[in-house]
């Protein structure tokens, strides 16, 4: 009898101990609650709850990644569109975690939500297709500041994907061709401008050296005799025919 007594004893004791002993990996921590009210934060390794009087919660203090999902958001352009975007935070508190807040991989999807429309809703079109790191910025400190007192560290986040309606999407890109055409003349016109000012430049220059100007009928002449032309145009310089008339009108006096 006094066997049988052991016996129950030791298994009861072995339940116990079964039961009140808990392995945290190392990214893991056990949230501790005796009678109710919160005694400490244990772990990672092997940690003992007491059944009954204690009770714990684990939290995982790896990085979590989710998805926010596309939010209708109107811009300050008032064009509608579809935003999606990707969050990363961690625990860094595990008591503040589940004490400040029921859920809060759920309240920090809700608010990553209600800020992407806010924080998008006050830029432009222009403004989110081009400034998306200044715009992931801006979220991240909102949602850090605000998810803080939840012991939650937002570390990153990153607009995923701005849905443009297809009308909307051909008014741009005719936009980006007029866009294209607006530089193109202006490349165009400050090339004709800088080639009328080089030709200002060398016009005064050979008006200062006479030399200089039958230097270049002479290669004009090399250039046309090198064409496959039958026709062939001799350049006659200004001052021989003003001395042709010079001396015809000294003759007919």
């Amino acid at each position: 009898m006094e066997f049988l007594s052991l016996v129950v004893i030791v298994l009861v004791v072995l339940v116990f101990l079964v039961s009140a002993l808990r392995v945290l990996r190392e990214y893991e921590r056990g949230v501790v609650f005796q009678l109710g009210r919160f005694w400490k934060v244990k772990g990672p390794g092997m940690i003992i709850v007491i059944p009954v009087i204690q009770q714990s919660v684990k939290v995982d203090m790896r990085t979590i990644v989710f998805e926010v999902p596309p939010q209708d958001v109107i811009s300050r352009d008032n064009v509608s569109v579809k935003v999606s975007a990707v969050v990363y935070f961690r625990v860094i508190d595990p008591q503040r975690a589940i004490i400040q807040v029921e859920d809060f991989q759920a309240a920090t999807s809700q608010l990553a939500q209600t800020t992407l429309r806010s924080v998008l809703g006050k830029h432009e079109l222009d403004e989110m297709l081009a400034e998306r790191d200044k715009l992931n910025s801006d979220i991240q400190k909102i949602l850090d500041t605000a998810s803080e007192p939840w012991g939650i560290k937002v570390a990153n986040v990153e607009i995923k994907h701005v849905d443009i309606d297809s009308v909307l999407v051909r008014a741009i890109s005719q936009q980006a061709e007029a866009e294209r055409q607006r530089r193109a003349k202006v490349i165009n016109a400050e090339g004709e401008f800088q080639a009328a000012e080089k030709l200002v430049q060398a016009a005064q220059l050979i008006s200062q050296n006479p030399q200089a100007l039958q230097l270049r009928y002479l290669q004009t002449l090399v250039t046309i005799a090198g064409d496959r032309s039958s026709t062939i145009v001799f350049p006659l310089p200004v001052d021989i025919l003003t001395t042709l008339r010079d001396s015809l009108a000294k003759s007919q006096a």
